[in-house]
This record gives structure tokens, C-alpha cells and sequence, in this order.
């Protein structure tokens, strides 16, 4: 498998439909995720934990919308589906449809993923929750 498929079919069966089962064969024993809040470990363990607690708050899917690999490195552009269902930044769960865009790194070794680093934009889903919250409209 090819590393650009390797990611693309991480984020597919791990982002999207929770095959924890299939964590072993995405991630690298040493693998560590320097993404991930001070409260989660940076191994295995914590990325699993991170993706249940993001579905917490939110429904999620992951869609590619560029990817750039070469070598033992790949960096995709994110767009994040979301579904605001749990309480999440102190705002309580509005059922609203939104999204995110973002960034995630990977870097390879031995045909799993050993490093990843993420840049998902919080702040334009804390502006879209904030904004359905309060309920102000514009007068035309």
C-alpha cells in the first residue's frame, strides 16, 4: 500500500467509521500524536481516545480535499462535516450542520504512520456555534 492510500484509508476507517479494531494496522508502535490536548496521551491510546471524545460533541466525517505526499510524508487539506450534538467549548448542543477545514501531517516508517500533527481551524466552528446560540438577526 502506497503511503498516500495508507493516510486516505486511515482517516477513512478511523476519522470516519471508528474501526478501532484496524488501529494496528495504520499506526506504528512508536507512534505518537503531537495534536492531541495536554489531557491525552500521545501514543495509540490517546488518538483513540481523542477521536470518541470529538464524537462526544460531535457527528464527524473527514472528507480529503488535496493531498501532497513524497517520501515517507503526506499532508492532506481537511474539510470536517459536522453535527453539533454534545456539549462542547461551555455551548450546549444546537443539532447545527457545520464545518472545519484544516491540516494533518503524517510522517511513515515501515509502511505504518509514527508521527502526526494536526491545524483544524476550533475557532470557525466556536464563531458558527456562537452565532446559531444567540439567535440575532439582522433587520433588512
Amino acid at each position: 500500500m502506497g503511503n498516500s492510500i495508507l493516510v486516505q484509508d486511515f482517516i477513512n476507517q478511523i476519522w470516519n467509521n471508528r474501526a478501532f479494531d484496524q488501529l494496528g494496522n495504520f499506526l506504528h508502535n512508536d507512534f505518537k500524536d503531537y495534536s492531541l490536548p495536554p489531557l491525552f496521551s500521545t501514543d495509540i491510546e490517546g488518538t483513540k481516545k481523542w477521536i470518541i471524545n470529538t464524537g462526544v460533541s460531535f457527528e464527524h466525517f473527514t472528507v480529503i480535499e488535496d493531498q501532497v505526499t513524497e517520501g515517507d510524508k503526506s499532508i492532506v487539506k481537511i474539510r470536517m462535516n459536522l453535527k453539533h450534538i454534545g456539549a462542547w467549548r461551555n455551548i450546549e448542543p444546537t443539532g447545527m450542520d457545520l464545518f472545519t477545514i484544516g491540516y494533518r501531517f503524517f510522517k511513515i516508517k515501515d509502511g505504518k504512520i509514527i508521527e502526526h500533527w494536526a491545524l483544524i481551524d476550533g475557532q470557525a466552528i466556536e464563531n458558527q456555534l456562537k452565532d446559531a446560540s444567540h439567535g440575532c438577526k439582522i433587520a433588512e
